[in-house]
């Protein structure tokens, strides 16, 4: 298992996601807001906000606040603010790439916090196209592994996912981004639950990082840029043993 997806699962195992769950939904609520106003207010024609949107019912946030940031973002609402997508590149500790989104109010505080927390866990901000070019654009679904592997891959296919693969506890269900909503919706009708679905940025070559002491501070690093408030998705090509991993995670 590697970059994104691992990530993904040591999130799930640490509950760090749902630890502030305040600071949670302030980020679902920007991740929406900008959705709808750089792709319109229609899920159905708006692939991104649609993701957005599920994410955040995932994680059980209210119906009022995901139509109230949907109405911001696309001009109805009265406080409406003037958010906007940025993305920071970089290099953590073992040369692992680093490629956070962030969606902020305020360039200059993001840029300093993001590069504050760079140097003060051995990493390196680096310029605009450093590593972006590392990783794909994906839709990315997480089934139990205790499902039956067939009837996942066979219902995955049908629907039109990329590829299915057994990765540690989990299926990682690739999709084309467009397809993401279509293809969790055929694995649910067929009754394979779903642990998570989400678009990410896949890395195309990963880096091993085999020493504990350098997966102890890369990891510190992936929880410092996420717990930031700007800060949406952090995403990594690294590739931690189980060894390890267990050991530090």
């Amino acid at each position: 298992m590697s970059g994104h997806s691992k990530w993904s699962s040591i999130k799930h195992k640490k509950g760090a996601a749902d630890a502030k769950r305040g600071q949670l939904f302030s980020k679902l609520s920007r991740a929406i807001i900008v959705a709808a106003r750089e792709g319109g207010p229609d899920p159905d024609a708006n692939a991104t906000l649609g993701a957005a949107i599920q994410k955040a019912r995932d994680h059980s946030m209210p119906k009022d606040n995901i139509e109230r940031a949907i109405a911001r973002g696309s001009g109805a609402g009265a406080d409406a603010e003037a958010y906007e997508t940025v993305t920071y590149e970089g290099y953590g500790p073992g040369g692992v790439a680093v490629l956070v989104e962030a969606v902020t109010n305020n360039r200059n505080r993001t840029a300093a916090d993001v590069r504050h927390i760079f140097g003060k866990n051995d990493g390196n901000l680096g310029g605009s196209g450093a590593v972006v070019w590392l990783f794909e654009r994906k839709g990315v679904i997480l089934v139990p592994g205790t499902k039956d592997e067939e009837e996942v891959m066979l219902a995955a296919a049908d629907a039109g996912a990329d590829d299915v693969q057994l990765e540690g506890t989990s299926y990682q269900v690739t999709t084309p981004p467009d397809e993401l909503a279509a293809v969790r919706s055929a694995l649910e009708s067929a009754g394979i639950d779903v642990d998570s679905a989400e678009l990410t940025m896949l890395p195309r070559t990963t880096v091993d990082i085999e020493d504990e002491a350098a997966a102890r501070k890369l990891l510190r690093l992936m929880d410092a840029l996420e717990e930031n408030d700007d800060v949406q998705d952090v995403y990594a090509n690294f590739d931690i043993p189980e060894g390890i991993l267990e050991a530090v995670a």
